[in-house]
């Protein structure tokens, strides 16, 4: 079954690929169920469909692996190194049918097409399938890929007549050859690998290989979800998110430092300035800037703005320090520490002040933006402290169900994501849809972010992170780790040991976090923490493209691997 492609912008395309667009792709929800069937193309460009999809790896009897360099012809993802065929089931008989089945039918089919092995050769192979994953990744504004993806192995010394139209080149790769193309190390160092080959490698292959008995038996119905991929042709790895931070950086940091002037005592104002001291890169304070250049005209009031939501959530760390007795914030001393509990919770309530202040001081901000800023930033303000108070008042709870644990950091973290994003784009002159658009990918990415934090903690150095490691366990906070890992009614005893116990030792603490990782209770918050990532990209879809778009994105991407 093939659909027509009626776009004319696409007749510069190489005329075999475009053909094959016209296929019918199975649509399928998250968890891999075929819902309907849609084109190729419908299916890779713009926004995307979820698809099924499956990767097939051939190991040879010396247990190496087929690599194949896609031809410069393809459509999507040209020139890029990949496993041995990767391709998608269509709707049609034998493909569309049971998951399983109907991937080894396709996965016979195209290596025919691409590889030039006969149906009757590969007919005769034992095929392994070990997993499933979902991701998706942006090639450019144009093309996306979003799959289910199916993973097979086979076992086969097979001779190739490769289709220069689909496969520019390939090569047999041993164990330590694919690590150092996965680590771009001599011939690789110029050379772009598929982002779901890499997770094929991480997710499946890696644990196991070059053990083959273990790889082919290793099935897991789970579907492992990796989220939204980095790929982008031609950029380096978050260079032009670096440069925005670096630009907008020094105009927030004096809008701050100038803010803080307005408090003449010297006492109070040192206990104001004392976390700003200890550095930091001032997302929040930048956020509305970048929003602003993706969804309009940006100007100076954007970084008043940002100014005032840093301050603000500065007096939130302020009396969050107090209320959960931390004693170090980005390396200082708490402010509660440096200065005293009565001092600390005076400057958090001057910062508010202080916050709100500089708004109605701004000669950039109109009265109509001024009345609706401060209804936004208010509202925020207010959903925060209303979920601090039910983070602390879950600690005394003897169940906290993951429902809540979401909606309480929808208000403690990701309201400040979600107001930053859409006061940004309120203020650039968005319209009312793009404006509701960028709340929600705020929110979307606040939930990430506290997800990634609660996982930062758990697996990071006090060193790193700039305060006490593996504190959330030890204090007995409902994490969706910790959630998790109670829901699960299984037996945990280095758990059971140290949490909410205030304090343990560090071979304790080890041993629990181990026990998490092998109970799936940090998994499952990656897992959550990924389809958060996914679905702000989703969003930042239906914006037009531009260089300040890509900033966006490379913020979005930057969530899953950022140490704050």
């Amino acid at each position: 079954m093939t659909a027509e492609i009626p776009d004319s912008s696409l007749s510069k395309l190489d005329s075999s690929q475009l053909k094959m667009m016209e296929e019918m792709c199975l649509v399928v929800d998250d968890n891999d169920n075929a819902i309907s069937s849609a084109s190729k193309i419908d299916c890779h460009r713009g926004g995307g469909i979820r698809h099924r999809a499956f990767s097939v790896l051939i190991f040879d009897s010396e247990n190496r692996l087929l690599m194949q360099q896609r031809a410069e012809e393809k459509i999507t993802f040209p020139g890029i190194w990949a496993n041995s065929c990767c391709s998608h089931p269509l709707d049609i008989e034998f493909e569309n049918g049971d998951s399983k089945e109907g991937v080894i039918h396709a996965s016979k089919r195209k290596m025919f097409q691409e590889l030039g092995i006969p149906m009757e050769v590969s007919e005769s192979w034992d095929y392994h399938h070990i997993g499933r994953f979902e991701y998706s990744c942006r090639w450019d504004d144009e093309w996306i890929e979003h799959e289910i993806d199916h993973v097979l192995i086979v076992r086969a010394n097979v001779e190739l007549s490769i289709n220069k139209n689909e496969i520019k080149e390939t090569k047999w790769l041993n164990h330590k050859q694919i690590i150092e193309m996965l680590g771009g190390e001599n011939e690789w160092s110029n050379m772009i690998i598929a982002p779901w080959f890499r997770m094929i490698w991480k997710h499946f292959i890696s644990p196991h290989y070059p053990n083959m008995d273990d790889l082919i038996n290793s099935n897991n119905e789970k579907i492992v979800n990796c989220g939204r991929l980095s790929l982008k042709a031609g950029s380096s790895s978050g260079k032009e998110l670096k440069q925005a931070l670096s630009k907008h950086k020094d105009v927030v940091e004096k809008e701050i430092m100038t803010s803080m002037n307005k408090i003449k005592q010297n006492r109070l104002h040192g206990a104001m300035t004392h976390l700003f001291a200890g550095g930091g890169k001032r997302y929040r304070a930048i956020l509305p800037r970048l929003v602003g250049e993706a969804t309009g005209a940006a100007h100076d009031g954007h970084y008043t703005l940002g100014s005032s939501i840093e301050i603000i959530h500065n007096f939130t760390l302020v009396h969050d320090d107090i209320m959960d007795q931390d004693p170090i914030r980005r390396g200082l001393n708490a402010v509660h520490i440096e200065y005293d509990d009565a001092t600390a919770i005076n400057a958090g309530d001057a910062m508010l002040a202080v916050g709100f202040e500089i708004l109605a001081d701004s000669e950039e901000i109109s009265p109509e933006n001024l009345k609706f800023l401060v209804q936004s930033i208010g509202e925020m303000v207010r959903r925060v402290a209303e979920g601090q108070q039910e983070d602390f008042d879950f600690e005394q709870r003897e169940y906290v169900s993951e429902d809540e644990y979401i909606a309480m950091i929808a208000g403690k973290t990701s309201a400040m994501f979600e107001t930053c994003a859409e006061t940004g784009a309120k203020l650039a002159g968005a319209s009312p849809k793009t404006v509701e658009n960028m709340a929600d990918w705020g929110l979307k990415l606040g939930l990430c972010f506290q997800l990634m934090d609660d996982l930062i903690d758990i697996t990071g150095d006090t060193e790193t992170l700039g305060k006490p490691a593996g504190s959330d366990v030890v204090q007995g906070k409902k994490t969706l780790i910790a959630i998790h890992a109670l829901d699960s009614d299984n037996d945990l005893p280095a758990f059971t040991k140290v949490y909410g116990k205030g304090e343990c030792s560090d071979n304790d603490l080890n041993a629990a976090v181990k026990e998490l990782r092998n109970n799936g209770s940090i998994d499952y918050a990656m897992d959550r923490a990924m389809r958060y990532h996914s679905e702000a990209h989703q969003i930042l879809d239906g914006l037009e493209p531009s260089p300040a778009l890509e900033v966006l994105r490379q913020l979005t991407d930057m969530q899953l691997t950022r140490i704050n």
